[in-house]
């Protein structure tokens, strides 16, 4: 059985200003032609389909398109949620995506029957992101189990969903971010250890790191990397693409890296004062998204200089100032990447306090949730 294995698209990523659903859409076109060429027999969606929780019309129709010619193809799919997924709005469209051949989980199931499915003979376990507080919470009921953590339980999810096949959107100890992420969700208590992966998975198609990557050999678990360079924070040399998994009957797996510069690169330019003018050539002949970040104070004036001469600009940063965005429009953040934001302009590196943020905030929306079913 021949797998194509992706993951992180992030349709309706706006950086900047900028909404970068087209240029993942072109992505997910090469992702249809790969499947037609390399007569792929299903195809595996680790997560973040999504960018956000408030998904656009067109991000979903980007999303509904890869499917319907997956279909037309006569390809299934199996797809889960991720961090950043609307994991109730995808569980509502999972009929919709089933008419397309497509298997989509947006929210874990506890019970083996419900978390393994097979398709064309092959059993696969849907593991999609499931949230600290939900996952201890739903596994250590005592008041006195509490104290367990995230790593102990999904230890424990991942050996009642053995199956030669697994899709689990988690972030593996002593994997190589791509810088994008939220970090909050790959290091400290969301940290799986290598050791807690079931054995007698064959292959483990993983999600939710945009940095392409093998993170375990035994059993064999890859990251595909996102499909484009979705932040100034992801390192421009950074691996990203799709895998292409052969699955024999016996034997091991043989994974092929696809590594594809799909969407506009993005490149920050560091620079003095002094060194602008005489490095605008450079910067003008940028085929994709420039940050300029300069050494100390530039005037409105001569930030507006750069604007209109840099058309493709999108922020400008100086000592002791956060991102500028072009036009004065940034994208939409959610609370959590906002507050890290905010600390980050004001020179503090608070994991502990961006993590309780982070908890009292997903406590508060998972009560909202609980009062609304």
């Amino acid at each position: 059985m021949r797998l194509l294995h992706t993951a992180d698209w992030h349709l309706g990523k706006v950086l900047k200003g900028v909404d970068r659903t087209p240029e993942i859409g072109e992505a997910l076109k090469a992702l249809l032609e790969i499947v037609k060429g390399e007569r792929v027999d299903l195809v595996l969606v680790s997560g973040d389909l999504f960018d956000r929780p408030q998904v656009s019309a067109e991000a979903e129709a980007y999303a509904v398109e890869f499917f319907l010619r997956l279909r037309e193809l006569g390809v299934p799919a199996l797809v889960i949620a991720g961090n950043h997924d609307p994991k109730e709005r995808l569980e509502a469209l999972s009929p919709l995506f089933a008419l397309a051949g497509a298997e989509v989980r947006g929210r874990l199931l506890f019970r083996e029957e419900g978390g393994v499915v097979e398709v064309g003979g092959l059993r696969a376990a849907l593991l999609p992101f499931v949230s600290e507080r939900a996952l201890v919470k739903r596994l250590f009921q005592e008041a006195e189990d509490r104290h367990r953590t995230y790593a102990e339980a999904m230890r424990r999810v991942l050996a009642n969903l053995e199956s030669p096949l697994m899709l689990a959107h988690i972030a593996l100890e002593g994997v190589r971010p791509g810088g994008g992420e939220f970090y909050f969700h790959l290091s400290g208590s969301y940290a799986v250890p290598p050791s807690a992966l079931p054995l007698s998975a064959r292959y483990l198609a993983l999600g939710h790191v945009h940095r392409q990557q093998q993170a375990s050999e035994a059993p064999l678990a890859w990251y595909p990397g996102s499909l484009v360079q979705l932040d100034f924070g992801e390192g421009e040399e950074a691996e990203r693409g799709a895998l292409l998994v052969e699955l024999p009957p016996a034997g091991p797996p043989r994974v092929h890296p696809i590594r594809e510069r799909w969407g506009k690169p993005l490149k920050t330019f560091r620079l003095r004062p002094e060194e602008l003018d005489g490095r605008l050539w450079e910067m003008e002949r940028f085929p994709g998204y420039l940050r300029l970040v300069v050494e100390g104070r530039l005037s409105p004036r001569e930030k507006e200089r750069f604007y209109q001469a840099l058309p493709h600009l999108l922020a400008i940063e100086g000592r002791g100032e956060g991102l500028e965005p072009a036009g004065g429009q940034g994208p939409e953040l959610g609370f959590a990447e906002a507050y890290a934001r905010y600390l980050e302009e004001r020179g503090r590196k608070e994991e502990a306090l961006l993590a309780r943020f982070a908890q009292v905030l997903e406590e508060v929306e998972l009560e909202a949730l609980e009062a609304g079913a």
